[in-house]
């Protein structure tokens, strides 16, 4: 399987590429078949945008128009050619602007569909990425790459579709109508100073384009800083340490503050830039337009509608230093979340992958070896087999690999050599999800949703009815609990269940797990953190869950290990002993110096008690 190299890692951090490749990746999204259904509202606002650019070029010539009619009309004339020219002038001025209204109005749906179906595949994308992506990525850095990926959908959609490209367009036609209507020097006026804007407005926007990916930068790292902080907030408090985590936010504030300082100078200096220019262009314009009404080479209307068609030019370009910088950033925030959704996930189903069906529970470990990158030798040459319905138990000091073990069953990595069976079946062969349906976990520290108990249980079996949900719950001993609450089924569990104790928690951990019913049952130290009493309880409680199912245990307390139908003690990734509690208690090896040690600690912690008493 493919490795995720540093590139790759590095892939959605740093993705840049140019306009056409942003247009394109805009235009993929909109082509998705998903999005068809709004094929002729795509039509009908591109029709609108670019009428609309024509009659704001027509508008100023009926302007223009009207004056001369005024300035040559004689008393006791007509009235009416005046009216019908500006009522022409206001009607095609206000149709000129009421359709980029209408055209705004009837994308918008089509807008937040697209960024809708983005998102939703970005995410979608995050969570098929395997663990070792998850492990070296901040959730709240990968959030906000997810949501200014489905941003920049519009920003690009609104400024360079709707907005900088018809602008060029209306360019375009203002010069033609200008050299043919009145001279080609007023055409070459208008160019050359859009074209000066331009150059200006792009060479400063590139400059402020790396001042800004500096800001993002910035801003990541200070959203990604409290997020951590607030999320880990029981340690933050345990260690004392909150002026610590609030001069460090302040910090990451300061960093963040003085690269937006560095930001809002640059963006005086361009739109200080744009509108000397502007007024430049408008100055020599309107100066050798009133030369020649002047002289009687052009009729008084020309200075009105020339003045009029500059303003209809300058309004959408006035914002085109803006517009571009937000069209750079958006560039890069599209490229940055299909970095994303390209990535090829560590350990990925085999093009020809079949399903687990309902599985025996036979487990098989074959000569089995992995190392974690960086890392020691996690696993070496690893081989037992756990028999249908039987209960195996894995203990060893820390970093011995027990947990790599549960994770290469999982599949979360793949092993380097060997192969890892359940009833005989390569699970490198199987599809990753029929694998997980078969397999259940409680950790040491179950993780739970900011949600109800209820839905919390629920995540195992989401079609299981209440009768089932009770079921579950009284046989992990929590059902009498859940009814001695006030808002019983429905009580909210707090943030990673933090409104829960302890045992509470594992018990709605293994509540989930019994609901799911999977064929076999793996059990993460998940009493090492409990007190004696509760630990008792929910002992009970995985006894009962793991009834008729083959059980893997990951032990720390030995004591609760010692009925295990086999017991096997690794050391430094290899089994060193395998065997009863009382075969290994025999052996006087490992196994043995670990019971006595944990003996002698109870023994103590028991007489401490009792002096206490």
């Amino acid at each position: 399987m493919k490795s995720l190299s540093p590139t790759d890692q590095d892939a959605i951090e740093s993705a840049e590429g140019g306009i056409p490749r942003a247009l394109y990746r805009v235009g993929s999204v909109l082509a998705h078949p998903s999005l068809q259904r709004w094929r002729v509202r795509m039509i009908i606002a591109l029709a609108l945008t670019v009428g609309s650019k024509f009659l704001s070029v027509a508008a100023p010539l009926y302007l223009g128009d009207a004056i001369t009619k005024a300035t040559q009309h004689q008393p006791g004339e007509s009235m009416t050619p005046l009216f019908m020219a500006l009522g022409l002038f206001v009607g095609i001025r206000y149709i000129s602007t009421a359709f980029p209204q209408i055209r705004d109005a009837m994308f918008a749906p089509v807008s937040q569909d697209a960024k809708r179906h983005l998102s939703v595949e970005a995410f979608g994308k995050a969570q098929k990425l395997s663990l070792g992506f998850h492990q070296t990525r901040r959730s709240g850095a990968l959030n906000r790459i997810i949501e200014r990926g489905s941003g920049a959908m519009d920003v690009i959609l609104r400024f360079l579709v709707f907005n900088i490209g018809p602008t060029l367009i209306e360019l375009a036609l203002a010069a033609i109508v200008l050299a043919v209507t009145y001279s080609p020097v007023l055409s070459l006026i208008a160019i050359a100073t859009i074209a000066v804007y331009i150059g200006f407005t792009l060479i400063v926007t590139e400059w402020r384009a790396q001042q800004r990916r500096t800001l993002n930068t910035a801003d990541t790292e200070l959203r990604a800083r409290s997020m951590d902080s607030l999320t880990n907030f029981e340690t933050v408090k345990a260690f004392a340490a909150e002026e610590r985590e609030t001069g460090r936010f302040d910090i990451a504030f300061q960093s963040y503050n003085q690269r937006y300082n560095e930001t809002i100078r640059s963006l005086a200096l361009l739109n200080n830039g744009q509108e000397l220019i502007m007024n430049l262009g408008l100055l020599a314009m309107l100066g050798w337009t009133g030369w020649q009404v002047a002289l009687g080479n052009l009729e008084v209307g020309a200075l009105a509608a020339v003045f009029a068609m500059l303003l209809n030019l300058y309004r959408p370009l006035n914002i085109l230093g803006w517009g571009w910088r937000e069209i750079r950033q958006g560039v890069v925030d599209l490229e940055k979340v299909f970095g994303l959704m390209a990535m090829v996930p560590e350990v990925d189903d085999r093009p020809d992958a079949r399903p687990l069906k309902a599985a025996e529970g036979a487990v098989t470990f074959e000569n089995v070896s992995f190392s974690h990158d960086g890392r020691f030798q996690g696993l070496k040459d690893v081989s037992f087999e756990i028999e249908p319905g039987r209960h195996l138990a894995i203990v060893g000091p820390s970093g011995s690999g027990k947990s790599t073990l549960l994770r290469l069953l999982f599949r979360f990595f793949d092993v380097e050599d060997g192969a890892i069976r359940i009833d005989g079946q390569d699970v490198r062969d199987l599809s990753q999800s029929s694998l997980r349906r078969e397999l259940g976990i409680v950790p040491q520290d179950v993780v739970l949703f900011n949600d109800t108990i209820r839905e919390n249980i629920l995540y195992g079996h989401p079609e299981a009815t209440q009768a089932e949900l009770e079921a579950a719950a009284q046989r992990a001993q929590l059902l009498e609990f859940i009814e001695s609450l006030p808002d019983g089924w429905n009580t909210r569990v707090g943030e990673r269940g933090l409104k829960l104790s302890g045992g509470e928690k594992q018990r709605v951990g293994l509540a989930r797990v019994i609901l799911k019913d999977p064929g076999i049952l793996v059990l993460d130290e998940a009493t090492s953190a409990l007190d004696s009493q509760t630990e008792a309880r929910v002992q009970a409680a995985i006894s009962e869950a793991s009834k008729g199912r083959t059980t893997l245990t990951v032990a720390h307390r030995l004591s609760t290990i010692r009925n295990a139908d086999q017991i096997i003690v690794l050391n430094e990734g290899r089994i060193e002993e395998s065997g009863s509690h009382e075969a290994l208690l025999s052996q006087n090896g490992l196994y043995a110096d670990m019971w006595k040690t944990q003996s002698s600690q109870g023994d103590e912690d028991r007489q401490t008690v009792s002096i206490e008493e």
